[in-house]
């Protein structure tokens, strides 16, 4: 007959803190309420809010919080001897939400953070410090939302050489970029739509211009290379100057445009490590093309496990909190590592790439005035800088009276673009900016 198996001594609960209690805030409660009992099975002890801190303690936020205490100072947080892991979503790089990681790192504290601009800019600091005190540094929310990548990437795909990562990283230009597919409409107005939506802020520029997305692709790429953070390293260009004579010519050529964040290390270079966010023309039958609305994706190849792919919802207060209690639930299990996947220590500092040295194939497009000799000026232009055409489209362009040309090019080298777009800026029969962006071959 088998022994009876011992009894195990119940846990006693973590105790929480959140700091920031906008809409991911609220979220956070009402998430830890809704599921207060299926968390505690699944955490193997219950997970306690104990105390909040923000602003302004009388805003309406939608949800109770009078059963727990109040802290106007974020620092009392810290100091406090009843609580075991701080939540900030105070968010900004730097100011108070910098100050509250490392003062809750340093006394010892877990710390779980949605906040991507922090991670991206101070993330090596912290996760050193992280190290010092043996404590946990968390950051699932950082990066796509309620889309579990930095688990899957961290632990799941951790056997793996990843060769790229890439992907829709920014649910607001995706969700602008989807209406003006579906509905031709100006980037001005499905910026409008998408701000009365809830899905653009008031100044949206973090989101159009790409730095967004850049900070999160700056973390997908440490993690999934092995290299130290270094968001001075991303170059980022946004969907400001798209048109929506883009979007179909880029369906007329069999792809949608997207703007995608994309890291890949070149072996051949010594490592270096290229890290962009643009926007693309992705194949219209890659998985890519068919994230519509606000959702992210990423993906991420690896030489054993191949290609995966992660869809989901980037934003919200759903998503976003079940990512951070996600983290909670971990660190309630004793269940962390380096935050970067093996110790700071073992991080490499990679080269940066030169990005104009990267070949493929270009979209091109521009407004020109409707004269003789123009189009001799656009082939002048890129046969000096080496350019090779493949295919040439003249339209008359519906909404100034101009000339829209759009052309593909041949393979070459990125640099060779950017020398015959800025010959053809300085033409008086230019119309605004030339927009170009690469057709990807994925």
């Amino acid at each position: 007959m088998s022994p009876s198996p011992t009894p195990t001594t119940p846990r006693p609960p973590l105790r929480v803190a959140l700091a920031g209690i906008g809409v991911v805030g609220g979220g956070v409660v009402r998430l830890l309420e809704a599921n207060r009992e299926l968390i505690a099975r699944r955490a193997g002890r219950p997970i306690e809010i104990v105390a909040l801190s923000a602003r302004d303690r009388h805003k309406d936020r939608g949800v109770d919080l009078s059963a727990y205490r109040w802290e106007d100072d974020m620092g009392a947080l810290v100091a406090a001897d009843d609580i075991d892991v701080v939540v900030e979503m105070v968010g900004g790089a730097d100011g108070p939400a910098l100050t509250l990681a490392r003062q809750a790192l340093g006394a010892g504290k877990a710390l779980v953070t949605a906040n991507k601009a922090m991670i991206a800019h101070h993330g090596i600091d912290l996760a050193r410090l992280a190290e010092e005190k043996d404590t946990p540094l968390k950051y699932e929310a950082a990066v796509a939302g309620g889309i579990p990548v930095i688990k899957a990437i961290r632990e799941g795909a951790s056997a793996n050489e990843i060769a790229r990562v890439y992907g829709i990283l920014n649910g607001t230009c995706n969700y602008i970029l989807t209406l003006m597919e579906r509905e031709g409409a100006s980037f001005a107005d499905a910026l409008a739509a998408a701000q009365a939506e809830g899905y653009a802020e008031a100044d949206p520029t973090f989101d159009v211009d790409g730095v967004d997305a850049a900070h999160k692709l700056s973390i997908l790429a440490a993690l999934c290379f092995g290299t130290r953070l270094d968001i001075g390293a991303v170059a980022a260009t946004g969907i400001r100057d798209l048109i929506a004579a883009d979007i179909r010519e880029a369906e007329a050529l069999g792809h949608r445009v997207r703007l995608i964040g994309m890291a890949e290390r070149d072996p051949a270079k010594g490592g270096a490590l290229y890290q962009h966010v643009q926007p693309c023309l992705v194949p219209a039958d890659h998985p890519l093309a068919y994230v519509p609305g606000a959702l992210n994706a990423v993906v991420a190849e690896g030489n054993f496990v191949g290609r995966l792919f992660f869809e989901g919802a980037g934003a919200g207060a759903g998503p976003t909190a079940s990512a951070i209690v996600a983290d909670i639930i971990d660190i309630a299990r004793d269940e962390y590592g380096p935050a970067f996947a093996m110790p700071v220590s073992a991080l490499d500092e990679a080269p940066v790439a030169d990005p104009g040295a990267r070949v493929g194939k270009h979209y091109v497009r521009l407004i020109v005035e409707d004269r003789i000799g123009v189009l001799a000026e656009i082939a002048t232009a890129m046969r000096d800088a080496g350019v090779s055409i493949e295919s040439f489209i003249q339209r008359g362009d519906e909404a100034g009276g101009g000339v829209l040309i759009a052309l593909v090019t041949h393979e070459g080298p990125a640099r060779a673009i950017h020398a015959a777009l800025a010959a053809l800026a300085a033409s008086d029969h230019v119309v605004g900016e030339p927009m170009h962006m690469p057709i990807l071959a994925l």
